[in-house]
């Protein structure tokens, strides 16, 4: 089999918090591409949230020009709570793959792509030529890519979500719906929204 001409990078952000929607970043790099045109990739874990826009908002600009393309796909808390998080996290990486192979119809994803994953991720087996890789964020430029319109994605999600009247008692914009000591007491005192993961906030409500 010939080598793959092209590279994906796969990763998700909001796997663990308990309100809010889990996103999955597909980052398509075509043959040739200048990774000089897109600097500081990385584990978006590792870069400040002002470094992670300038990132995000070069990346949609070089998607505008046609030189890189991407898709994010999320899944609600509601969703979450319906089939767990690792069969959601498993539809909207298939999802998103499906979305970019319909864009670029003239290329043979299942052969013509090489698809790296980070931690446990794993595509659909039709894509032959995959790998998963530990802590690939770090690692690997595209999975970082990846990571990084996710995170960015689901974070200003989670910001406008903040400014709606149902939601400002528990304060999005600073925590993101993950798990802190403000916002675990937030949901004791309000309850939770309908943006939240009740199958996460067992333990919470005491159920």
């Amino acid at each position: 089999m010939k080598k793959p001409a092209h590279t994906i990078g796969i990763d998700e952000a909001g796997r663990g918090p308990l309100a809010g929607p889990v996103a999955v970043g597909v980052a398509f790099i075509p043959k040739g591409f200048k990774w000089k045109l897109l600097p500081g990739v990385t584990d978006s874990k590792a870069l400040s949230p002002k470094k992670r826009e300038v990132i995000y908002l070069a990346a949609r600009t070089l998607q505008k020009a046609g030189v890189l393309d991407y898709e994010v796909v999320m899944v609600s808390a509601k969703k979450i709570d319906a089939i767990g998080i690792s069969i959601a996290i498993k539809q909207a990486l298939a999802r998103a793959l499906s979305r970019l192979e319909k864009r670029h119809a003239d290329i043979q994803f299942a052969t013509d792509v090489f698809i790296k994953l980070d931690g446990g991720l794993k595509a659909p087996a039709t894509y032959m030529c995959q790998q998963t890789i530990i802590k690939g964020d770090l690692s690997e430029r595209e999975i970082g890519l990846g990571s990084i319109m996710a995170k960015v994605t689901r974070d200003r999600y989670m910001e406008k979500l903040a400014s709606k009247s149902p939601y400002l008692a528990y304060n999005f914009a600073k925590h993101k719906g993950y798990g802190t000591l403000e916002h675990r007491v937030a949901i004791k005192q309000f309850g939770p929204s309908d943006e939240h993961r009740l199958s996460f906030c067992g333990n919470i409500l005491g159920k």
